[in-house]
Formats: C-alpha cells, structure tokens, sequence
C-alpha cells in the first residue's frame, strides 16, 4: 500500500488508470481526495472546518467522502472521528475500519472497489451495532465537493400508476432554504443548485427514484448511483437523495432506508462513482440525463 501525506493526514493511495482515491489512516473512515488523470482534485478541501458535537468536542469535516449515521442528531452524527483507522487490501480494493466507539456503540466500515480500467468506484458502507441494544437509523453516506460548479438532482418524469391526476414527484425543503435563492433553477428534468453561494446555506432533499445525482466542475463530471427502495421509509420526509450548499462547499448525499440495527448485527449501503473529464457544461439538462442513465445502465 503506498503511503502519502495529504491536508496534514497521513493517506493511502488506491487508483487505476482512470483515477486516483486517497483514504485516511489517521482519522476516518475517510476518502479525502478523488483524482481525475489530469491531477484535479474534485472532492471539497476544508481541513478546518468543524462541527460541535455537544460533550464530545469537534468534529472535523476535512472534506471528501464520510459516513455518518442518520438521523441528523448532534450528539450522535457529529461525534468525532479523529483516531487512526485499520486499512486492509481486499479483492478490488481496500477495507477501512474504524475502532469500536463506545459512546454511540455504531461502528463505521468502508469497502472501496475500483473497476480494473474504468473511471468506476463502488463504495459500501457498513454499520454494525456494537453495543447491547437496538438501535434505529441509517447509513449516510455524504460527498463533499468543490464549490464552483452544478448539482443536477434528476427528479421523477414518469406518471405514477398511469395516472395523470396523482402527484408524481415530492421535493424536501429545510427551513434555511430560500426558494427563490439564485443558486437554485428548478427543472422538470432536474433541479440544479449552483454552487456559486457566498453566504448562507441550502438544502433540498427528494425520493430519488431515478437512482442517481451528478457534479460538473471545470469539465469534470462526477455521478453517484445509489438503488432506491420504494417500498422503504427513508429519515427526513422520505430524502433518499439530498442536497446541501453553502460557500465552501457542495454535498451530495445518499441515505439507506431506516433500519432497525440489533445488536451483532449490520447494515450495508451502497454507492457507485463515475468520473468523467473533458465534459462540456451540460446545458440541455435532457440530454445529459438521458447520457448519464446510459452510462449508468451499462455499467
């Protein structure tokens, strides 16, 4: 495994031809850096940036990819994660391993696989209840990219039941969320949130029943899949997908249905990456979907 140090933390390198993921040792589970080819970065650097977490102290966002556990409870989601983590090579890739925490008796696994050619990323998450009690929740699995470029979150298109007269799409709003804030340009195919925002924050989540959301920065584009259930309940008024923006960074984030975790057990949620470069500024949104589920299909 080949060692490297990045943002002050002490990294593990694991790429192909296509790209290139550098995972924390020091702290974590982390994936603090995803790179094109070219030598970009895509993934948000915010090594000081932090959250309080009431009686635990702070907790660092760094940047990149993180698990947390939902729902959003302070006390629970934002305790610290600043202690070495054990890495292993699995087939494909690497497993990270965060040591058992007592105070919220969840412990955080990650399963990094890389496709042996293409700019594909498979990500497992993993919760297991330690503790002697059950406990509900889901796993959350959160990027954070760079400002600077758009989100495009893909809303339902289809009718439901065959049916035009029922609602066939729900969009979630936080109560920071100004509706009418320039960042935001609401589509029927997608809604896009550009993160352009110098001050304040937003937040949009949505069932994503068409499975994937996407960031183009500078002729990158990044794709995250993650499977809906629509059978499931989801934390947050039914968010499987969720959106949040402010003026150091962009979140793309996924949830796994609400779950009941008993103890010895555990729960695992899965995301696919893809990373493209030298895409144009997508702006017939249509097209991109279209592109984008193609992709995404054969895969």
């Amino acid at each position: 495994m080949q060692v490297r140090e990045f943002l002050g933390q002490d990294c593990i390198e694991l790429g192909n031809r296509s790209l290139t993921l550098l995972l924390t040792r020091s702290v974590g589970p982390r994936i603090i850096a995803l790179f094109t080819p070219e030598g970009e970065n895509i993934f948000a650097e915010v090594p000081d940036f932090t959250l309080d977490c009431p009686g635990s102290g702070l907790f660092h966002l760094y940047g990149g990819h993180r698990l947390w556990i939902a729902p959003e409870e302070p006390g629970r989601t934002y305790l610290p994660d600043d202690d070495p983590v054990h890495i292993k090579e699995i087939d494909g890739g690497l497993e990270v391993i965060q040591p058992n925490n007592g105070l919220t008796g969840v412990q955080k696994t990650l399963r990094i696989r890389l496709e042996e050619s293409q700019p594909i990323v498979v990500v497992e998450h993993e919760l297991t209840n330690m503790s002697t009690s059950s406990i509900t929740c889901a796993p959350w699995a959160i990027t954070q990219v760079k400002p600077g470029g758009t989100a495009f979150l893909p809303q339902k298109t289809d009718l439901t039941n065959k049916n035009p007269s029922l609602p066939n799409r729900k969009l979630i709003l936080w109560p920071y969320t100004d509706v009418n804030h320039p960042s935001i340009s609401w589509g029927n195919e997608a809604v896009q949130v550009h993160a352009n925002m110098q001050e304040g924050a937003l937040k949009i989540g949505f069932p994503n029943t068409r499975g994937w959301m996407a960031y183009w920065h500078s002729g990158v584009l990044f794709v995250k899949e993650a499977e809906y259930d629509p059978g499931a309940d989801y934390f947050d008024n039914g968010s499987s997908s969720e959106c949040f923006c402010r003026s150091e960074f962009l979140e793309l984030e996924t949830l796994g249905p609400i779950c009941r975790l008993e103890p010895d057990s555990a729960i695992s949620h899965f995301e696919k990456w893809h990373l493209y470069s030298g895409i144009s500024r997508p702006d017939d949104v249509k097209r991109l979907a279209a592109w984008i589920e193609g992709v995404t299909t054969g895969s």
